[in-house]
């Protein structure tokens, strides 16, 4: 039988909950278990809090709260574990798991994978252009953050030097548990597509329960006992095939949906998924239920690694601000919209006055539910409404105008104002991310063992023309035939959706491989535009996935500048699947019956 591999997944990001490592260490007999804390906005909050603090910087519950209250049971079972938890000090991180360790008399071997953090060199990147937006590089005092993605052969070398627990910066995602592949299956920088497999299995791992019920299409599957949701976990063979399932005795599922959602989520061009360790091809990717709860992945194929790293940097540009407040009673949305257009015009009145140029960017968004009426029998078109409204500015003097008449129009405003809770906010720094390439031959990496700090050496990938990779075309559809009823999508598929920077990515997953053809045909870049227009500035790009029965699309510039950057209810496109799957498209009467 071949080697295989039992890897859990206890964090998808900082603040998950701390009942994922006690869940996954009950009886799932494994042998890693990873955690991914790190997202651009997080590398700017850790950058922060080193900049008060030098023995801050990483995610201090990790050591805290995970591995203080369960590292003698994992010690006990003999689980490796490898984390990201590091942020911006990984050496910080890694000093304090150590010191944990001797309190608990625990022989257990720490090492710090390091390289990535790029701020002492940031004088060199001044005549770098982004290479989405070709913007310039910012102002060396702007910057908080500059770190490289790593890729997982460190990771691997450190356990193979001995390691028991591997912390690291900046790495991608995906790499820590690529890196336990790596190590356990010796698979080496040309085993191309098991090293896409291995990633894959990474990717479908990293957000945690999100591929185990969570943020699911059909969530009335897994609503009942949610607080139970089980963890995932992938058991990798040596071939790079694995099977995902969650962990014994929880709640949530694990289906075709589940894992197709989460394969989708957050990728660009199925086709070249560029990482630091290959390049992936998801599109022949096949997922397969073969028993309750546990799916099969197969089919990823891979290419070559780029010869560089991404580099992401974050910056803060200026100053944002806003508040939530609700209004009730009819007319509630016209009320809301006065108010809050009142509230920009009286801050202009008072910033022309102290001569202070005009908002970069305002935000008024309307949401309502009428959970305030004990009785409704009909429509009642908005009479419950939550006001946000938001603003930028360079200067902190013109949000911090805005949040204070947003109070002293309180009294003039229309009737049904309600809900302010708390103080009034303040203003808060906008971060922006710029991302660049850079040589691997320019970044120097290596593993700190606690008393032995020696240099990785990444080897030159092979050359490999992206452009050489065939694009799968739609299927063909002859229906000029067929009596069509017009379908919500999400009749006849999932969907996913999340941000890249300021794009975001939808992927749309037949439920069936009957309508495969006929979403392929139908949901066409246009219906996305359409269905988008209040928020979309750039284009928009469609790949197949014909082994899942999935498509994807790409939104450019739709997210306001996305994350910290932006002023939206939702700056990272979580909401944006939901929105698409309440479309209609014609389908064959026949495919329904």
């Amino acid at each position: 039988m071949s080697k295989s591999i039992r890897i859990g997944g206890a964090s998808g990001f900082w603040g998950d909950s701390v009942v994922a490592t006690p869940q996954l260490l009950n009886n799932n007999n494994l042998d890693f278990i990873v955690y991914d804390y790190l997202a651009e906005i997080t590398m700017s909050i850790m950058a922060r809090a080193r900049a008060k603090d030098p023995e801050k910087g990483y995610a201090i519950d990790f050591v805290s709260s995970v591995l203080k209250l369960n590292l003698r049971q994992i010690a006990d079972q003999k689980i490796k574990i490898l984390s990201n938890a590091g942020g911006v000090n990984p050496e910080a991180c890694a000093k304090a798991i150590r010191e944990l360790v001797a309190d608990q008399k625990l022989d257990l071997k720490v090492a710090v994978v390091l390289g990535d953090d790029l701020m002492q060199s940031k004088s060199d990147f001044k005549n770098i252009k982004e290479m989405y937006s070709e913007v310039d590089f910012p102002h060396e005092d702007k910057i908080a953050s500059i770190n490289a993605y790593l890729g997982a052969f460190p990771i691997a070398q450190a356990l193979k030097d001995g390691a028991d627990i591997v912390i690291t910066g900046r790495s991608v995602d995906s790499a820590v548990t690529l890196a336990a592949c790596i190590y356990s299956f010796d698979w080496t920088e040309r085993d191309y597509s098991k090293l896409a497999s291995g990633s894959l299995a990474g990717h479908i791992i990293e957000c945690g329960t999100q591929s185990t019920g969570g943020n699911f299409t059909d969530w009335e599957l897994v609503s009942k006992d949610l607080h139970q949701i089980g963890y995932p976990i992938v058991d990798i063979k040596d071939s790079g095939e694995f099977d995902c399932s969650k962990s014994k005795d929880s709640t949530g599922l694990v289906s075709f949906g589940t894992v197709a959602e989460q394969m989708l989520y957050e990728i660009g061009d199925p086709q070249s998924y560029i990482l630091p360790d290959v390049i992936c091809d998801f599109s022949q990717v096949t997922i397969k239920e073969i028993e309750k709860d546990i799916v099969r992945v197969s089919g990823a194929v891979g290419y070559p690694a780029p010869k560089q790293y991404k580099v992401c940097t974050t910056y803060t540009d200026g100053f944002r601000a806003g508040h939530l407040c609700s209004f009730v009673g009819v007319d509630a949305a016209k009320k809301a919209r006065t108010y809050g257009e009142s509230i920009f015009e009286r801050s202009r009145l008072i910033m022309k006055m102290m001569n202070i140029p005009d908002f970069e960017e305002t935000s008024i968004e309307i949401l309502g539910d009428n959970s305030q009426y004990s009785d409704i029998k009909e429509n009642l078109d908005n009479r419950e409404v939550v006001l946000k409204f938001a603003a930028k500015h360079q200067d902190i003097r013109a949000v911090g105008i805005m949040l204070k008449e947003s109070v002293g129009l309180g009294l003039a405003t229309p009737p049904g104002l309600s809900g302010f809770v708390g103080g009034r906010p303040k203003p808060s720094p906008i971060v922006r991310l710029f991302s660049f390439l850079i040589d691997k031959k320019n970044v120097k990496v290596t593993i700190d063992n606690g008393s032995i700090s020696k240099d990785f050496l990444v080897n030159e990938p092979e050359d490999f023309d992206l452009s050489s990779i065939e694009k799968h075309k739609p299927p063909k559809v002859d229906d000029k035939d067929e009596q069509f009823i017009d379908v919500p999508l999400i009749k006849i598929a999932y969907g996913r959706s999340g941000d890249k920077g300021n794009k975001a990515n939808i992927g749309i997953i037949s439920r069936n491989e009957k309508f495969y053809p006929i979403i392929c045909k139908y949901l066409t870049e246009d219906i996305v535009k359409k269905c988008f227009s209040k928020f979309l500035n750039g284009n928009v790009d469609k790949y197949y996935l014909p082994g899942s029965y999935s498509i994807n699309f790409m939104l450019d510039d739709v997210l306001g500048g996305g994350g910290p950057a932006s002023l939206r209810n939702d700056p990272q496109g979580k909401a944006y699947a939901q929105i698409l799957l309440d479309q209609k498209i014609p389908v064959p009467k026949k495919l329904l019956d």
